[in-house]
């Protein structure tokens, strides 16, 4: 029998007891996706005038490794370049069979500019020249702007090992194609660049890349991007 004084003794456990909440479960930590190893040319290159790392394993989507694919883009001709900035892809075209494809990862310039260019020159370890719009977010980049001559090519210039320049109606663009895309953000809207490639495939691109080559840039909606690289 709960009598009046077992009743009363019990009341404030029993409130603190209504009050309180349960732990949350903890949620496990999804395991990381089982991946094959990296094909070989994703290794450190050394017979460069600079360092290039290798590629880390288990970063890199396979979707985005470089390889051959069957050519989505039949009629265009061999040697076409095709960025599409939604997909995170650039293809060139091969044949009207093959297309050779790489991972990109893209900036917010990909998303304001598309059309078709001409692939006007390509540069190997570019200088990089920082527009003064930059500046102005910048204000640490003022050395290297056009007039003071930019910051020459090496590792951290993020143009990386290559840059290909693209022009209209012989005007540039200031749209590139290039290196130094860090592997965690390949495929993904990063950077207020433009059209960024592992430096791996940004020289392998250079190697197979024909002068005055057609480029078609798709014109893809504008995602939130995750961050700004520069």
């Amino acid at each position: 029998m709960l009598t009046r004084r077992l009743f009363l003794a019990a009341a404030p456990v029993a409130a603190v007891s209504a009050c309180a909440r349960p732990e949350p479960a903890l949620q496990p930590e999804p395991p990381a996706p089982a991946w094959p190893p990296l094909p070989a040319f994703y290794g450190a290159v050394t017979d460069e005038p600079f360092p290039v790392p290798a590629v880390p394993e288990g970063v890199v989507d396979p979707r985005l490794w470089r390889q051959e694919v069957p050519n989505p883009y039949p009629d265009d001709p061999p040697g076409t370049i095709i960025v599409d900035p939604g997909q995170g892809y650039l293809h060139l075209v091969q044949s009207r069979e093959t297309a050779m494809r790489y991972g990109a990862g893209t900036g917010a310039a990909a998303y304001q500019w598309s059309g078709t260019a001409r692939l006007q020159f390509r540069r190997a370890w570019p200088t990089w020249k920082v527009p003064d719009t930059m500046v102005m977010r910048r204000p640490d980049l003022a050395p290297y702007t056009v007039a003071k001559g930019g910051m020459p090519g090496g590792p951290g210039n993020p143009l990386g090992a290559r840059a290909l320049y693209l022009f209209q109606n012989g005007e540039d663009t200031l749209y590139r194609i290039h290196g130094a895309c860090e592997p965690k953000y390949l495929g993904k809207a990063v950077s207020s660049g433009c059209i960024r490639l592992l430096d791996q495939d940004v020289i392998d691109l250079d190697r197979r890349a024909t002068h005055g080559a057609t480029v078609r840039v798709l014109q893809s909606a504008m995602p939130k991007p995750l961050g700004m690289i520069y």
